[in-house]
């Protein structure tokens, strides 16, 4: 579970739907506890902390002993980032019933949230064992393998997942991912197109290919990529980082220093950007990297502004137009 434009499930218009959809299932049972533990998740994705707020209080005060209440409860503090509260929540669900293999799964995914991946592993094997079927927990033990850096593991794992929710464009973004990791670059993109055409609006898909392509040099296709997640996230600051380093490539260095200086404006310290907790760090920069790149780029900016003020005033207005 990642929140945020770029990070999170991805689900864009699903959970909009799925919101409505539960929405209007309360309103009809309000005591109605089946499922409510996917509601909550829907409401996490989306941000809605007043509404995950009252829910987790209704459930909570009508039954502590049912394993949905505890779920919604600590996805309630997860939205707060109360990691800890949320992971003892998760943990009392578990204990209310030890068959509810969801319980398990957004255990894992604290877990995973708070770096305890040795911890998070017997949670997400015990919700494949009670539900072979349950693709959450498939997804987040690829994702543990992942981040361990043991990617043929980590396909496998997605795979599986992906098998179980063939039409689940998240899951086909990180194959993709994984696939480029091992340099299987062509068989990415094909993935991220594949993940793409199931949701076109998916921006996490859109920012992968884009990176993958500058990665390897197709700098003009690249190019069309961000310009078209540019209307999807017009606020994301690496997204605008790598429009700069594209027109870098391509010796358009009035348009680069225009991005370099947008991207530092939305987040100046380049730490903040919800999208670095989903890339895959081997073809963008690091933390320390991006802030000192912005910086260089904001001094060259500054004198090309001095020196040619006119020239940047028109890529700027060129810029504007697209945006």
């Amino acid at each position: 579970m990642l929140p945020g434009n770029l990070n999170g499930c991805g689900c864009g218009l699903a959970c909009l739907q799925a919101e409505k959809v539960f929405g209007e299932l309360r309103y009809l049972d309000p005591r109605y506890m089946e499922g409510m533990e996917i509601y909550s998740t829907t409401l996490w994705h989306l941000q809605r902390d007043v509404a995950l707020s009252a829910l987790a209080q209704e459930l909570t005060e009508m039954d502590l002993n049912s394993p949905q209440a505890w779920c919604v409860a600590g996805n309630c503090y997860s939205l707060q980032r109360e990691h800890d509260v949320a992971i003892k929540f998760f943990k009392r669900a578990v204990q209310v019933d030890p068959t509810f293999a969801y319980a398990y799964t957004l255990l894992g995914h604290e877990l995973v949230l708070t770096e305890e991946l040795d911890k998070a592993l017997p949670c997400f094997r015990n919700a494949v064992r009670i539900n072979p079927r349950h693709y959450n927990a498939w997804y987040g033990l690829g994702l543990i393998y992942f981040k361990q850096e043991k990617c043929v593991l980590a396909e496998v794992h997605f795979r599986k997942a992906l098998g179980i929710n063939p039409q689940n464009s998240v899951l086909l973004c990180h194959v993709g991912v994984v696939q480029h990791a091992q340099k299987k670059t062509e068989a990415a993109l094909e993935t991220f197109t594949k993940a793409i055409e199931l949701d076109p609006k998916n921006p996490l898909c859109k920012f992968h290919r884009a990176s993958v392509l500058f990665s390897i040099e197709k700098y003009k296709a690249a190019l069309e990529e961000l310009d078209e997640l540019k209307e999807i996230v017009p606020k994301e600051s690496l997204v605008y980082f790598l429009i700069g380093k594209v027109y870098k490539k391509l010796g358009l260095t009035h348009l680069a220093l225009m991005n370099f200086s947008w991207a530092m404006d939305l987040d100046p310290k380049g730490v903040n950007n919800q999208i670095k907790e989903a890339i895959d760090k081997r073809y963008l920069p690091d933390e320390e990297e991006f802030a000192g790149e912005m910086d260089i780029e904001s001094e060259t900016f500054e004198e090309a502004t001095m020196t040619d003020g006119e020239d940047v005033q028109l890529h700027a207005a060129e810029s504007d137009e697209s945006l």
